[in-house]
């Protein structure tokens, strides 16, 4: 994927318009429902000190903990979990996660210990946890999910990435459902790098086609091919190609991360950041369960709204991203 393009692509090929969000799950410290990104938060959300415990964590890395946390709630909410098992078509389920420090912590501890013992101090129970895959990996072995599991780490802009590559996986047949994941644990190694936490969380969104959800009597909560995917060298670059064609007045909420050029007039804009701290690869992920909440508060409410733009990504990145959302 080429860091300089700037031309909006269509999520998902012809099938684009036909790709909905029907589940969200968080697994965010103090957050319970994915309204809370955006307003009041309830007493009793997650807490990674008690909820990141039980029997079917054991032996897990932190990030496939958090992980794990989130995609239940997600399946549950798109009705394919029935609180026991996954319900859905295993083999057309595919996981894609976005982490950019998901195994940081993994891997300097089997640094230090080689370093230490060399390679007859590690343990064999632990070596899993050093590949990049292995968030995706967790999830998909958890609900028994077969089709492609892939895991992006590609700084600032991977959480957007990571929802238009499953619109992508799904256009192109590879998979009927995807599971979406965004996440980074907090840990010593990536608090040294980055010279402070990150969020410490993830979150999950299910994601699949118009007719399917339609013909399984699931609601769609937001539409993801409907708009454009766009990335530049920079946040202004990426909104305007993501706009191109659209009237930026149209839009109803900006989803920015700290850089906030390129802003649409009159857009009332959220930076989710400034919530909940450094959120690396999960940000986009975060802005997309974001837009499915406002879309739900604003059906509630009984009015119609522009679409959300969701934006990653700096000048001093290595590029930016931009998705539009749309209402369902």
């Amino acid at each position: 994927m080429s860091d300089s393009a700037s031309t909006p692509r269509t999520a998902g090929g012809s099938t684009a318009a036909q790709v909905v969000v029907t589940g969200v799950g968080l697994a965010v410290p103090g957050l319970t429902f994915p309204d809370e990104l955006l307003g009041a938060v309830r007493e009793g959300g997650f807490d990674p000190h008690t909820g990141l415990t039980g029997r079917e964590m054991r032996h897990k890395d932190r990030a496939s903990r958090l992980a794990l946390r989130a995609a239940e709630p997600a399946l549950r909410d798109a009705g394919l979990h029935d609180g026991k098992a996954f319900t859905g078509d295993g083999d057309a389920t595919a996981v894609l996660v976005s982490s950019n420090f998901g195994i940081l912590d993994s891997v300097c501890a089997f640094a230090d210990v080689i370093a230490r013992d060399t390679v007859t101090g590690l343990s064999p129970l632990g070596l899993p946890q050093t590949s990049s895959n292995v968030i995706a990996g967790s999830v998909a072995m958890r609900h028994g999910l077969r089709g492609p599991s892939i895991t992006l780490c590609n700084g600032p802009t991977s959480g957007l990435d990571a929802v238009y590559w499953a619109c992508g996986t799904l256009g192109a047949g590879r998979a009927e459902t995807a599971v979406v994941i965004g996440v980074e644990p907090s840990g010593d190694a990536v608090t040294k790098l980055l010279g402070g936490p990150v969020l410490d969380g993830a979150v999950a969104l299910v994601l699949e086609s118009r007719t399917r959800a339609q013909a399984r009597g699931a609601r769609p909560r937001a539409v993801l091919g409907g708009g454009a995917y766009a990335r530049g060298a920079d946040p202004g670059a990426a909104v305007t190609a993501v706009l191109r064609g659209a009237s930026p007045a149209s839009v109803g909420l900006w989803l920015t991360g700290e850089d906030a050029a390129g802003a649409p007039a009159g857009a009332p804009a959220v930076d989710l950041t400034g919530r909940l701290g450094r959120c690396s690869g999960a940000l986009g992920v975060l802005q997309c369960a974001a837009a499915v909440a406002h879309f739900d508060r604003r059906a509630e409410d009984g009015a119609t709204d522009g679409p959300v733009l969701a934006s990653a990504g700096s000048a001093g990145d290595d590029a930016a991203a931009a998705l539009l959302l749309t209402a369902p």
